[in-house]
């Protein structure tokens, strides 16, 4: 049987990782894989997974958020009762925006205390991966648990500035808690930001914190009751990339050239996003394409390979681009060489150009320069 929960969606969350990107825009809303934001994989999973009603948590650099997401008919979310509701940074008791994860919760205490749902679901947008949430809701409800923290394997640095790990014994249940730990290489268990616990707790929850004077969900509620409360870690083996810098953005983003990577995220459920009526690609005169995702729209006269295209970019003739993600509506001009380029939305670059990056360090052109 299906469990009752209402979404959170923090969708300014760490933003700070990843500035290039998030300069203009909020974290949620940062494209991704050709034609999807990092807020679609989020909203999916829940749709996906029964939920019908999803705050967002908005703080700054919204309005590309809202043209995207529209009414949420998208995502079958356009709805009389529920669907997507845009929740502002402020809460009734302050003017100032929230500045930690506690303080964006208690302004949202009015939201969730008019909502009926049995549990309340809370992520981020940082995360890339595919995951059934009615799968977490009963392995919560099964351990009786207070609250329930996802985490994946991990052996890669954590490139973060913030992090959680999380250490849970056979049962499942945390043995420890650690924000920002020295890591020292090996596996280690890393929260990938989505958390379930129940609507009566959490309210629960945010009125002793407001009475106390705490700040920080993390620290003041998390690690210092790890032995009082019953709180579960539930694994996830799936395919997780974490947003957290350009860097593993680029890494992350190429990897959907990988079949494997594209079968379990775009396989099993769907993916929704907004719908743009665009024009099938266009391949023009010795235009060759090689191992590279394409969207719609796109105008390509050049050499494409191992790259992923926007919609309505185009490539001139004689250029050649190689391991490159290039934004919407970006236009790429004649006899331009580029390797390991990110241009954001909107970026022309002249005939003749040569432009070159590294893995460790793609070149960046920002939204709606020209070169």
């Amino acid at each position: 049987m299906a469990h009752s929960a209402v979404g959170v969606i923090f969708s300014n969350i760490h933003d700070e990782n990843i500035p290039e990107l998030s300069r203009h825009r909020t974290m949620a809303s940062i494209p991704y894989g050709g034609r999807y934001r990092l807020i679609d994989f989020t909203l999916s999973n829940m749709v996906n997974s029964g939920i019908t009603t999803v705050g967002i948590v908005t703080k700054n650099n919204y309005q590309s958020l809202i043209d995207h997401l529209g009414s949420g008919k998208d995502w079958d979310l356009a709805r009389k009762d529920g669907g997507i509701i845009l929740l502002p940074p402020y809460s009734d008791e302050t003017d100032a925006p929230y500045t930690t994860r506690l303080e964006a919760l208690m302004g949202i205490t009015g939201f969730l205390t008019h909502r009926n749902e049995d549990y309340v679901v809370i992520t981020d947008c940082d995360g890339i991966a595919r995951v059934n949430i009615q799968e977490i809701l009963h392995f919560h409800e099964q351990n009786m648990a207070d609250i329930t923290m996802v985490y994946h394997e991990e052996t890669e640095p954590v490139q973060s500035s913030y992090y959680i790990t999380l250490q849970p014994d056979e049962t499942g249940r945390l043995k420890s808690l650690k924000i920002n730990p020295k890591l020292k290489g090996g596996k280690y268990n890393l929260y990938v930001n989505i958390m379930v616990m129940s609507r009566e707790f959490l309210i629960n929850t945010i009125q002793d914190a407001v009475t106390r004077g705490l700040s920080s969900f993390g620290r003041d509620i998390l690690t210092k009751n790890v032995d009082t409360l019953r709180i579960f870690g539930y694994k996830f083996n799936g395919y997780y990339a974490t947003i957290s810098s350009l860097q593993n953005y680029f890494s992350h983003s190429m990897e959907l050239l990988q079949k494997d990577v594209r079968d379990e995220l775009f396989g099993a459920r769907d993916v929704y996003t907004k719908v743009r009526d665009s024009a099938p690609s266009k391949y023009i005169g010795g235009a060759a394409v090689k191992n590279s995702l394409i969207s719609d729209g796109c105008v390509i006269e050049g050499t494409v390979e191992n790259c992923i295209l926007f919609r309505g970019v185009k490539v001139g003739k004689g250029s050649v681009i190689k391991n490159s993600i290039i934004m919407q509506d970006s236009v790429i001009g004649s006899n331009v060489s580029l390797d390991c380029v990110i241009t954001d939305k909107n970026v022309v670059i002249r005939d003749k150009r040569h432009l070159a990056g590294c893995e460790a360090l793609p070149y960046f052109i920002a939204k709606g320069r020209m070169l």
